[in-house]
């Protein structure tokens, strides 16, 4: 009897699922950035544009006009993303370029080719980044998480931003995420040499991400350079291809997930939108301002972890 019960309740789970899929799928994909604005003469660097959603917002604001660079790992992943992206639109003017995140020589080297290449830079934004890996240390023996998704981008938004200022109005979008709210910087053991934990070190650098915006923007303030950090939604990507759980999780509630355009959007709507263009230091989530965890409002943890952050990387960032 108990079993029929259990069958026939999922009975009903499964048909009501599939007769109010499209109303889920509604909901599940969220806003679409509104803004119309072209970027004829713009330039925009997107880091780990091959997949997801950097690949969707490279396209994007390829449409809009601007020279796309794409700055990959891989960079036969890189080509063959680029490829596709031309032939959605023949006109679009996309570069692909060899960028590291976990290794601080191929980020300065990178950087000091970028910079004698290209005149302006008028968009840059953050995406790249990896999630619950296994222990794994960076070239220069960061925790891979924390190396990656925030000191990478670190470094790198420091040696371009000279650039951005001189061709300023300018913007920097931080990809983050919602689980900044499960974070703390733990500034006794930020490399996880203690204990490690794959899902709590993801927490930690997204919780990075949201901080080093928000600090940024407090620095930039009155450059004309505005600095934003966004939550694109929970994701069906690659960036789950660590955790087997996780790929098994989001394969069963795809419907439930977004795609990676739709998860581009608020990354779109941060670089694009007009109304945007003197607001600096938020944290967006479907095109729209988002919480942020007290945690990633602390003012004194910011600074610290700006400071701790020039340490650890050898640089000076005032």
């Amino acid at each position: 009897m108990v079993l029929l019960l259990i069958v026939a309740g999922l009975g009903v789970v499964i048909f009501s699922v599939f007769l109010f899929a499209p109303h889920i799928r509604r909901y599940a994909a969220g806003p679409v950035c509104k803004s119309i604005a072209r970027l004829d003469g713009k330039t925009a660097l997107i880091t780990g544009a091959n997949t997801g959603i950097g690949k969707e917002t490279a396209l994007d604001l390829a449409i809009r006009g601007a020279r796309v660079i794409m700055a990959c790992r891989d960079v036969e992943k890189g080509e063959k993303a680029a490829a596709s992206i031309r032939a959605v639109y023949s006109e679009a003017q996309v570069e692909v370029r060899e960028l590291d995140l976990a290794d601080t020589c191929s980020i300065r080297a990178f950087a000091q080719t970028f910079l004698r290449e290209v005149d302006h830079l008028h968009i840059l934004i953050n995406n790249a980044g990896v999630m619950m890996c296994p222990y794994k240390k960076t070239t220069d023996g960061f925790e891979m998480q924390i190396g990656v998704n925030h000191l990478g981008h670190f470094l790198l938004t420091s040696l371009l931003i000279g650039l951005l200022k001189r061709s300023a109005p300018a913007r920097i979008v931080v990809v983050s995420s919602l689980a900044h709210n499960f974070g703390w910087i733990r500034f006794h053991d930020l490399q996880s040499q203690g204990s490690y934990n794959s899902g709590l070190a993801y927490c930690q650098s997204k919780l990075a991400n949201v901080l080093f915006a928000r600090e940024l923007a407090r620095r930039l303030k009155g450059c004309n350079v505005t600095v934003n950090s966004v939550h694109p939604g929970t994701v069906n990507s690659e960036l789950t291809r660590h955790s087997t759980l996780m790929t098994i999780f989001f394969v069963a509630f795809s419907l439930f997930l977004k795609t990676p355009r739709e998860g581009a959007q608020t990354s779109i709507y941060c670089a694009t939108a007009e109304e945007l263009h003197s607001i600096s230091g938020k944290h967006f989530s479907d095109c729209v301002p988002a919480f942020v965890a007290p945690q990633g409002r602390s003012e004194e943890t910011a600074r610290k972890l700006w400071e701790v952050s020039c340490e650890l990387l050898c640089i000076e960032w005032d």
